[in-house]
This record gives structure tokens, sequence and C-alpha cells, in this order.
């Protein structure tokens, strides 16, 4: 059972990594597609093509997490850390945000910082699983994922500022 345990929690770490590399390849296409004004076939496709990755990683992660939150429960091991809290709420936010990205009912302002800011979260959670701090309490947590998501809110929405200025003043040139 230990190999098996190993495995999927290897199996975790490569999805979770997997989706914080294409979630930022995901924005920073979305930041090139934009910076002309307009979405071409090339570029939706290039985006299509993230998005299908980002929806395994998604995957995989839940099934991965559901399997270790299950054994850990099942030994009698399931210690709500903040740590553990933290995972589960950063990919609640993650699942709910891509699903109301995809029906459109979240605006471009928020969404992909979100989802960003997600991603990120679950990296910085898992790195600091491995270092073993994992002491932290939910607060903390609460805390830290409120402001870098507010901060993911302010650079995305920074950049896109600059990319239509940019664009404007080609525009008017």
């Amino acid at each position: 059972m230990t190999f098996l345990i190993t495995l999927v929690t290897i199996l975790q770490s490569f999805a979770i990594s997997l989706g914080v590399g294409s979630s930022t390849l995901a924005i920073t296409n979305f930041f090139v597609a934009i910076a002309d004004g307009k979405i071409d076939d090339t570029e939706r496709r290039m985006m299509g093509v993230v998005y299908v990755v980002l929806r395994v990683a998604m995957v995989a992660i839940l099934i991965t997490t559901v399997i270790l939150l299950a054994y850990q429960y099942s030994y009698g091991l399931f210690v709500a850390t903040g740590l553990t809290i933290g995972q589960i709420i950063a990919l609640l936010v993650l699942y709910t945000n891509a699903l109301l990205m995809t029906y459109h009912l979240v605006p471009s302002t928020f969404g992909p910082a979100i989802q960003a800011g997600s991603w990120y979260t679950l990296g910085t959670l898992l790195a600091l699983q491995v270092l073993g701090y994992t002491g932290f309490s939910l607060t903390v947590f609460l805390l830290a994922y409120v402001t870098w998501i507010i901060l993911a809110i302010g650079i995305v929405n920074g950049i896109m500022a600059i990319l239509k200025s940019i664009r404007k003043d080609q525009e008017t040139a």
C-alpha cells in the first residue's frame, strides 16, 4: 500500500506542476492574444490546446487528491491542518472558477487572475509540504490566499491596461 500511495503522491505532484506551468502558458497566451484587440483562429487553437492540458491536470489532481484523502481518512491519519484545508479550498476555487469561466459567468477582469492565483497557490502549498512547513493555521492560509488573489487580479488587470494603452497608441500613430 505504501508503494501505491507514494506513486499517487508523485502523480499529484506532477499534475500540480503541469497545472502551474500550463496556467502560466494560458495567461501568457491570453495576454498575447488580446494585445492586438482580437483573438484570431491560430491564437484560439493554441489556447485550446493549453486548456486541454489544464483540464488533464485538473482531473489528475482531483483523482489523486480523492485517493490520498480517502487513504488518510481510512487509516485515521487525516489531520485537518491549514495546509490540507488550504489545498481543498484552492481546489474548490479552481474548479468553481473554471466552470464559471467556461460558461462566461465571470468577467475576464477576475477569472484568469483567480485561476492563475489558485494554481500558484497549489504550487506553493506543494513546495511548503515538501519543505515540511505544514504547521500554519487556516486563518494564515486564508489571509495569504485572499491577498495573493487580490494581487493577481491587480497584476493581470495592470498588464491588460498596459496592453490596451499600447494598442491605442499604435492605432493613433
